[in-house]
């Protein structure tokens, strides 16, 4: 008993030590960042035109804050509805590339081909096509996000130890078991690697579609209050949208511990 009340400080200790340094010291450092903008702004007198001070954003997008929050959630169900259609899509995907050759070999040159054409280039002529309305901003958020999560899916299933795939067929698993029970669970962290890198993605998607076709949103916003030099209030949608994509890859590394918490450090060095 006295053995384990010695080893409480230190790992209480330990504990403390790692929420400063994933929480604390991020945070203080975005704090002196800031002020160091405020000052300089200050300091060299520079023009809110050209680079507003912190405190100029906070104060004019807390005065335009229902505006800002319906443009956000806005931005935020395109980039949700566009990241989970890249993972309906790219999970089957993955899976076909990884079991049929042939499979591969025949699709793999058009997700890349996909990728190759720039996606502002794509959007005007989505907006012919589908229409101006959301699908085409959705259509561009899952162009953007559902490449890296192929790939990285793809690569898990492809990288489970030969031995364990021999291991399995010769306990006659069949396909599925040896998917479900073997390629899965060992690509799991691959995966989550592939979900946080969509996710930011998304983000950025949304936005592109959003320069291009849209009434609404944070990337809207930022054309239009750069059209009528309200340059506080498109640095605040800017800074909201960087919020919004930590926020969101957080999310996912909180998922990932919760649920596979085997695999958080696996997916940490992958990373």
């Amino acid at each position: 008993m006295q053995a384990a009340q010695l080893e409480a400080p230190p790992r209480s200790r330990r504990a403390l030590a790692t929420a400063w340094r994933d929480a604390g010291v991020p945070t203080l450092a975005t704090v002196i960042a800031f002020g160091v903008w405020e000052a300089a702004c200050r300091l060299f007198d520079v023009p809110s035109y050209l680079l507003p001070r912190p405190s100029e954003i906070w104060t004019d997008t807390i005065e335009i804050g229902g505006t800002v929050a319906m443009h956000t959630l806005a931005t935020l169900k395109t980039v949700f509805l566009g990241f989970l259609a890249s993972i309906v899509i790219s999970l089957p995907l993955a899976v076909a590339l990884t079991t049929s050759p042939a499979t591969a070999a025949s699709v793999y040159p058009f997700l890349v081909w996909t990728q190759s054409i720039p996606k502002v280039a794509l959007a005007p002529i989505l907006v012919v096509i589908l229409g101006a309305n959301e699908l085409p901003r959705v259509v561009i958020t899952f162009l953007v996000a559902f490449f890296p999560l192929v790939i990285s899916v793809a690569t898990g299933l492809m990288s489970v130890p030969s031995e364990l795939i021999e291991l399995g067929r010769a306990c006659r698993a069949s396909k599925w078991s040896e998917l479900v029970r073997i390629r899965l669970p060992y690509a799991v962290p691959f995966i989550f690697a592939g979900l946080k890198v969509a996710i930011t993605l998304a983000v950025v998607g949304a936005v592109v579609a959003e320069f291009v076709n849209a009434d609404s949103g944070l990337g809207f916003l930022i054309q239009t209050s750069t059209a009528f030099f309200k340059v506080p209030v498109a640095f605040g949608a800017l800074i909201i949208l960087s919020l919004i994509g930590v926020i969101l890859f957080q999310a996912v590394v909180v998922i990932e511990r919760i649920f596979f918490p085997w695999s958080s450090a696996n997916s940490t060095a992958i990373l």
